[in-house]
């Protein structure tokens, strides 16, 4: 029997045109997993009768937040280089000594499966209290076949055992791991071979590569695409984070889902990614945490009309963020986006940098996964930091509590 609710007595901003879609004293109504009516109470139809009835008490109403770049499964801690960034160690340097993700590298190997999944259940807990409901997890601190399968076991037992939908992303081509040291195309080759038997394991959703200076170069990148290609699995990128790799252009090229980072994106990246509805993945945290001077070229990003999402890219090095509303106010004052953009980055552009399209608004059809805030605006996401406003979470119709 399909399960029919009524939430009702809500502010609601559906996002699903190109404003807020703000809704006084608004309704919606769940069949199942999704949404089958919205609007004004009003008009709610009389035949609309529910099995459930939810009094959202005059809360404001928004879709599920979307988390779409996030390294959530990882062992250890970098504090001690956040440290030495602080006394003047650039990123870089760190990681050509030997720090950097290889640290982390290490400590996810020595880590057991249940570790992982114990640690990286408590920080997707406490996105969701925050009003995340779909979060895409990345691989990429195992580097062996074996590691990686556990990295990525484990965030699908996420989705699987917590009310959140999870997006796994192979990550392979993330570090050089140390036993290949001077053979960066012989580990290429073994991420291509390892692929196949991961997708076979049902554990891949997208592929990913960090392509940069000190990650992997663009003709390797295109290696990694071509074997995804070959099993029909979407790509993403990091892209032009430290330097212009022309890394967006090559990703565009294969239709990908985003090019995260962007903070030295090129006109020509913005016009492949254009045309190839690619989304622009804006990370703050990464960009605050490093002390970044150079801004992604917001205003040209807007001009093309490139759907610009946000996320927390949660990793222990870099981002060590668990806030996505706190990523959505540091868009806005640390890249000028507006209100509406950021939290359209964190909504319907998010989900879009998933390939996911049944998320991201309050609309008919659509999934019904929505936050209920103490806030009397939307805009408000991007307002205040310091506190969780987040009241009730609802996956899929089914509500958590926070």
């Amino acid at each position: 029997m399909t399960i029919r609710r009524l939430w009702r007595n809500a502010r609601l901003a559906t996002l699903a045109g190109t404003d807020w879609g703000l809704i006084e004293q608004g309704a919606i109504v769940t069949e199942g997993e999704h949404i089958a009516w919205v609007g004004p109470e009003s008009a709610l139809p009389a035949t609309r009768g529910a099995t459930e009835e939810h009094d959202l008490g005059g809360a404001l109403l928004t879709p599920g937040l979307v988390d779409c770049h996030t390294h959530l499964v990882y062992g250890g801690r970098r504090a001690d280089e956040a440290e030495m960034r602080l006394n003047g160690a650039s990123y870089e340097s760190i990681a050509r000594a030997g720090g950097g993700i290889l640290s982390t590298v290490r400590a996810t190997r020595a880590a057991s499966e249940a570790e992982l999944f114990d640690q990286a259940a408590a920080r997707a807990q406490t996105l969701m209290d925050q009003g995340v409901t779909t979060l895409e997890i990345k691989s990429g601190y195992g580097l062996t076949l074996e590691d990686e399968a556990r990295c990525l076991r484990v965030a699908r037992r996420l989705g699987q055992e917590r009310l959140l939908s999870v997006r796994t992303t192979f990550l392979g081509a993330h570090a050089l791991p140390p036993e290949y040291q001077g053979r960066a195309d012989d580990y290429i080759s073994a991420v291509c071979d390892w692929l196949p038997q991961l997708h076979a394991q049902e554990l891949v959703d997208a592929v990913d590569v960090f392509c940069e200076t000190i990650g992997f170069t663009p003709a390797q990148t295109r290696r990694v695409f071509e074997a995804a290609r070959t099993l029909q699995l979407p790509v993403k990128l990091h892209a032009e984070q430290l330097s212009d790799q022309g890394g967006a252009a090559l990703a565009a090229s294969y239709g990908a889902l985003s090019c995260d980072h962007l903070e030295h994106l090129s006109p020509a990246g913005i016009a492949a990614m254009k045309t190839n509805a690619t989304a622009a993945v804006l990370l703050p945290g990464a960009f605050y945490m490093l002390r970044e001077a150079r801004l992604p070229p917001i205003a040209a990003l807007r001009e093309a009309g490139v759907p610009m999402a946000v996320a927390t890219d949660h990793n222990p090095g870099t981002s060590p963020a668990l806030s996505l509303p706190l990523m959505a106010h540091m868009a806005c004052t640390l890249f000028r986006l507006t209100p509406l953009e950021a939290v359209r980055g964190i909504t319907v552009h998010a989900a879009k940098a998933l390939g996911l399209h049944d998320r991201g608004t309050l609309a008919v059809g659509q999934r019904a996964d929505f936050a209920v805030w103490a806030l009397e605006h939307p805009n408000e996401l991007t307002y205040w930091f310091g506190h969780n406003p987040c009241r009730r979470v609802v996956v899929a119709a089914q509500e958590r509590s926070t």
